[in-house]
């Protein structure tokens, strides 16, 4: 059971460094830090925009529109912040 544990806090970790790279791309990006006519910054947006778009497109189904305004990855990562908590305060149940 500790590998069910591990593991399910390394996809926790991987899903949460995936969104906080994504979050400060559209912020570099936003704000014209970075040019998305640049073929490493578009690929690096792209990708990051496919991982993640499957996780965000049910959450946006749910949530009222907000115009301009995406709050998909906030609710995103808020879940997977409980999760973690969740998982720490539970991990009596998979260490034994």
């Amino acid at each position: 059971m500790t590998t069910l544990y591990q593991a399910l806090m390394l996809i926790l970790d991987v899903v949460w460094f995936v969104m906080i790279a994504h979050i400060l791309l559209s912020w570099l990006l936003g704000f014209g830090v970075l040019n998305p006519r640049q073929p490493i910054v578009a690929q690096l947006w792209q990708g990051l925009s496919r991982l993640l778009e499957p996780i965000y497109g049910p959450i946006r189904a749910i949530l009222p529109n907000t115009g301009g305004l995406d709050l998909a990855p906030l609710v995103v990562f808020i879940i997977v912040i409980i999760l973690q908590r969740a998982l720490q305060n539970n991990a009596g149940f998979f260490l034994g």
